[in-house]
């Protein structure tokens, strides 16, 4: 085995782990400590209840431990790997005996089911051991390839935090398999990539032992997909270079640019960056919801992609064109959304460029909190900005439970979370992206600490020079205007850089009492100084409420505006209005003002917006569905009103929410 150093890291930022960094109080930690408590043990409660879910049962099959059939989707294994992932997360920041003797047990168990070659996918290894046909890579859709990306994720990190090698040679093994496809079979490995979690996880595995062949390994990736004849479904129409614009599944899309990113990192390819900032900005600058959802469209395709509308393959949970932003059929799968997390952060490791590092509190904040119950067991798997009563026709949407189907609901409560789903793929991606949450802190650069997000951290960091520093900040953000960070260990002079949001266009920066300098939104302020134990730098983030308004294009906002305060956006529900007012009644006079107030939603603590909404006429007669009415000419009139923070949706029943609201002079 050839060991080498690894070559430079081209980003400008690395991560920290938690051993530099933790969510130590505040809104982050709340969130991050409901994840350790709650939701974590209640996602292995489905997983390894056979009553509930295959996932483990799948596993023990594969091993011969049970008798028994393959169940679930395809793409269940990764389910698995992503909940162990979170687990080996837990156990760095807050380590639990019983939690990491149920990981190692699973460690064991993954490892005893992995054939020599490096293969693991339960579904063709229980069907071989029963002597049935399965072919491997017969179907692109078997998910081969991404569950082995989870699994080489998972076995790197589990080796990090416990010192462990049992998942480490799976992963190692996992690679190997992957390394002969991409050399004996490489249309076989082409055509399989799909949604390819696989690119970023060689990375990490390269990152981890320093073997350039797992550099190389991603650049086959590059190479077999570009060489590939596929279409929107994976991204697979064009060769990466030639790509314009962000077409087709948005978890697929989102994951892929994430792995190119982190090839970027370690190749330095200068084009490769353009391209991937091309793309990125495309779906920033002109398909991103204002929640920070992903991927509008149940049916998309690259619509312009082809004169020939017969070689367009259509595709669910799409990217579409420009501006085309639906709010009550919006899909927003939240791995959609974390997929563009991930993307953001290797691209702001890249660049140090605050413009992504917004992008991930926007969805952070926003869609990716409301993928989750406020008490962190139920889930949600698309994120509409609007919900309705009475839809026509049902919005499809995974089962509520996989084994035990219980009656759908009706239409008007299609998408109420669910404490499990047999498409189950969000919930353990969901674990994982806010047990590693501490991860998106701060970063540390040659020209020293970038703080990134805000929310009751405490930072200790060495750079290579030797220099120290270590703060602790206070705070009620994302309710709270004011941020104070408290110097509580230093030596040298590391110079700090505290991102201004680019919402805030006046904060204010102080450094023991003395002001420092403007600060300009959408970049990060640097302080250099001597640091001494005791310093403090108070940050001010004025959040007045803003009323915005969409692009001219975005149809289904026209006339129609979104409230949002700092980073969070606003959402009215109709349990917060009368019961003689409907949702598409209400509507926000122009110059109307809102005032935050503390507020509870579901026993969870929110800072919430009252204000007044004005009641426009219906004649509430909805029994002949007469498609157009002559407009009621009664007089308006305006009520009290709240409106709470769109990741607090659905948490109290059933009912109907949107984001936008008419607006009226």
């Amino acid at each position: 085995m050839s060991m080498i150093q690894a070559a430079p890291d081209h980003r400008r930022l690395r991560p920290l782990t938690a051993g530099s960094t933790r969510w130590a109080r505040g809104f982050w930690h709340e969130a991050q400590e409901r994840t350790f408590r709650t939701t974590i043990p209640q996602i292995w409660g489905s997983l390894s209840d056979a009553a509930v879910s295959p996932g483990l049962r799948n596993f023990r099959i594969a091993a011969g431990l049970e008798d028994g059939e393959h169940d679930g989707p395809p793409f269940m294994d990764g389910d698995l790997y992503k909940w162990l992932e979170a687990a080996v997360a837990q156990l760095e920041v807050a380590p639990e005996p019983q939690l990491a003797q149920t990981v190692e047990a699973m460690a064991a168990l993954i490892a005893s089911v992995q054939r020599d070659d490096g293969y693991l996918h339960t579904a063709t290894l229980i069907a071989a051991r029963h002597h049935e046909h399965a072919t491997e890579l017969a179907d692109r859709f078997h998910f081969e390839t991404y569950n082995l990306g989870h699994l080489i994720t998972a076995g790197v990190r589990h080796h990090q935090v416990t010192g462990s090698t049992t998942l480490l040679e799976v992963a190692r093994k996992a690679a190997d398999y992957l390394e002969t496809l991409a050399r004996d079979t490489p249309f076989d490995l082409a055509r399989s990539a799909i949604c390819p979690s696989h690119y970023m996880a060689v990375i990490d595995l390269y990152r981890a032992t320093g073997e350039e062949r797992y550099l190389r390994l991603a650049q086959a990736f590059v190479r077999v997909r570009d060489d590939f004849d596929g279409g929107d479904d994976n991204q697979d129409r064009l060769p990466v270079r030639a790509q314009r614009t962000v077409a087709g599944h948005a978890v697929r899309a989102n994951y892929l640019y994430a792995g190119l990113a982190d090839l970027v990192a370690e190749t330095d390819d200068v084009e490769l960056t353009d391209v991937l900032a091309r793309l990125w900005r495309d779906v920033v600058e002109t398909k991103l919801y204002i929640t920070g959802g992903c991927g509008a469209l149940y049916d998309g395709a690259s619509p312009d992609g082809s004169p020939w509308q017969d070689q367009i393959s259509r595709v669910h949970q799409a990217y579409g064109r420009a501006y085309q932003l639906p709010h009550t059929t919006a899909h927003n799968e939240s791995c959609a959304n974390i997929g563009m997390i991930l993307w953001s952060e290797r691209m702001l490791a890249l660049t140090a460029d605050a413009r992504f590092a917004d992008v991930i509190e926007q969805i952070a904040y926003n869609t990716l909190l409301a993928g989750i119950s406020l008490d962190g067991d139920e889930y949600l798997y698309t994120n509409p900005l609007r919900q309705v009563r009475g839809l026509p026709y049902p919005l499809r949407r995974p089962g509520d439970t996989a084994l035990h189907p219980v009656p759908a609901p009706p239409p008007s409560d299609q998408r109420t979370r669910q404490p499990y789903l047999s498409c189950f793929c969000c919930p353990p991606n969901t674990a994982r992206t806010l047990a590693r949450f501490h991860e998106r802190a701060a970063s540390i650069g040659a020209d020293g600490l970038y703080v990134h997000l805000y929310g009751g951290s405490d930072i200790d960091v060495t750079d290579e020079r030797g220099r120290r520093l270590a703060l602790r900040e206070d705070s009620d953000y994302p309710w709270g205007e004011a941020i104070v960070f408290t110097v509580t260990a230093a030596a040298g002079a590391l110079p700090v850089h505290l991102r201004i949001p680019g919402w805030c266009t006046s904060a204010t920066l102080t450094v023991n009492g003395t002001v420092v300098h403007a600060c300009a939104a959408g970049t990060y302020t640097r302080i250099d100084r001597d640091w001494a134990v005791g310093d403090v730098i108070a940050l001010t983030l004025p959040m007045p409420v803003r009323v915005l308004r969409g692009h001219r294009l975005v149809e289904e906002a026209t006339n129609q505006v979104a409230l949002q305060r700092g980073p969070v956006v606003y959402c009215l529900e109709s349990a917060d209005l009368p019961a003689d007012v409907l949702l598409e009644q209400a509507a926000v006079r122009r110059g109307t003002t809102f005032a935050p107030v503390e507020a509870e939603v579901a026993g969870h603590r929110v800072v919430a917006l009252d204000g007044e909404l004005t009641v426009l006429p219906h004649d509430r007669d909805d029994s002949d569905d007469v498609l157009y009415r002559d407009l009621d000419t009664a007089p308006l009139r305006s009520i009290p009103a709240r409106l709470i923070p769109y990741h607090a949706w659905g948490n109290r029943g059933a009912g109907e929410m949107s984001v936008w609201l008419p607006v009226v002079w």
